[in-house]
């Protein structure tokens, strides 16, 4: 008998079906058994997790699936249960698996054994009122942006770095980023790439009204606080593109990487996983030079 399996299956994605059918085949192959089918257009599904024990989450679609099923499963008695995303968005970043690649791994997915994992670190971030209550606790495996949000004028916040006073800022927002998420939207607006496995995060800023703000790598375990002095009606905390959280004038925002992990299949070696920074150039096209006259 093998694994005991959720499949989870983006059916917006064009070979959401062609992807089922594989999975599906290569589970019947190895005994697995299909606890249940969560249909989901990017990982937004509220609906419970299945009242069956289950031992593994297979995440058909792309990055933005693989973040809101995470999240959908990290909390209860799965918390620990490890997901493995299938490639048929774009990128693909989190979601490393390819389907041609499913075969020569299945065995391993859906047989019998011990599945190797890795934990990716969670940011976690609380909003505290202007009265110190916590109004809301969110985590995010790529990233906590603070949004200047409609009308798009420039908000003013401060940051406390570790307890200790850092600078006030005029501008669009800040980047709060793990070592995953640092090639999101964190490198588009000019933060560094982080190494996964790093016990850091990112504080990049956004379009600050500064020529001389630049990005921060904090120590995962030392907390970050943005007070805000003057917000946009539309204001938002955003986890991971997903978890939206209006916020107000006097607000703060504490963070750290204390959140708790998340627990996905590890794949080692190619085909099944490349080299990071192989990766980095094949998916991000990372440092490429521009095209010569006549290529391309």
């Amino acid at each position: 008998m093998g694994r005991r399996v959720v499949l989870v299956v983006n059916r917006r994605k064009a070979d959401a079906g062609r992807a089922e059918e594989a999975v599906r085949g290569a589970m019947r192959e190895h005994g697995a058994e299909l606890v249940e089918t969560i249909d989901s257009d990017s990982g937004h599904d509220e609906s419970p997790p299945p009242r069956e024990p289950f031992d593994l989450i297979v995440v058909l679609g792309g990055d933005g699936t693989l973040l809101g099923s995470a999240r959908r499963f990290e909390t209860g008695a799965y918390a620990d249960v490890p997901l493995i995303g299938i490639n048929i968005g774009k990128v693909g970043f989190l979601s490393q698996l390819e389907l041609e690649g499913l075969p020569g791994i299945s065995a391993a997915l859906f047989g019998v054994g011990e599945l190797p994992v890795r934990t990716l670190p969670r940011l976690l971030a609380r909003v505290h009122a202007e009265d110190g209550g916590v109004r809301e606790t969110v985590t995010a495996i790529n990233d906590v942006v603070v949004s200047a949000g409609p009308p798009f004028r420039m908000i003013g916040f401060n940051l406390l770095l570790g307890g200790s006073d850092g600078p006030s800022v005029s501008g669009d927002g800040l980047i709060a980023s793990t070592p995953v998420g640092s090639t999101a939207y964190n490198v588009a607006a000019g933060g560094p790439i982080v190494t996964p496995g790093v016990d850091a995060y990112t504080l990049t800023p956004i379009a600050a009204h500064s020529l001389s703000f630049r990005p921060i790598v904090m120590p995962g375990e030392v907390e970050t606080e943005l007070s805000l002095d003057s917000v946009n009606e539309g204001t938002t905390l955003v986890a991971d593109g997903q978890v939206h959280v209006p916020l107000r004038a006097g607000d703060r925002v504490v963070w750290s990487m204390r959140g708790p992990g998340a627990q996905f299949v590890a794949l080692d070696g190619p085909p099944y996983r490349e080299d990071y920074w192989v990766t980095l150039r094949r998916k991000m096209r990372w440092a490429e030079r521009p095209a010569r006259r006549g290529e391309g």
